[in-house]
């Protein structure tokens, strides 16, 4: 019998939780199927910022993109290996390249990416449904 339970969270307390870690993964689509990459960012008035470099196929898909952008989801999570616990938030909507100039030093200033690589573009994404859901034991309250 299980002895964890789920708790949906709010979309404001699933992207504070989101700005707590530096860590995710992007799923957007490439060649017609799913493509997932980790990658790591920083939520910046309630937008999710990554850097990235020309060759990424995620820099490609928004280059090449009309209209509203390009859509994707971005999923992080801390969930304790030993005891199951935690927390995970999915972001989907619409990412877009950032071209101002302020912005992009800004975000520079902010954001290091982990490898050792070039990245002159900046993505954000519009977050247009945010879920998250919190895994608790079965005795812990619900407003929890």
């Amino acid at each position: 019998m299980p002895h964890h339970r789920s708790i949906e969270l709010d979309s404001a307390e699933a992207l504070r939780l989101l700005g707590s870690v530096s860590l995710g993964r992007i799923a957007f689509t490439r060649q017609a199927l799913p493509t997932i990459r980790p990658v790591n960012h920083i939520v910046d008035g309630g937008v999710i910022v990554i850097r990235t470099h020309e060759g990424a196929a995620l820099t490609s898909r928004t280059l090449q993109a009309d209209g509203p952008g390009v859509v994707v989801a971005y999923e992080a999570d801390s969930i304790d290996p030993d005891t199951h616990l935690g927390w995970s938030v999915v972001v989907t909507g619409y990412v877009h390249l950032v071209t101002d100039a302020d912005e992009l030093a800004r975000y520079q200033g902010l954001l290091r990416p982990w490898v050792q690589q070039t990245t002159d573009y900046t993505v954000r994404i519009r977050p247009d449904l945010v879920t998250g859901l919190l895994l608790v034991p079965v005795d812990q309250p619900a407003e929890a």
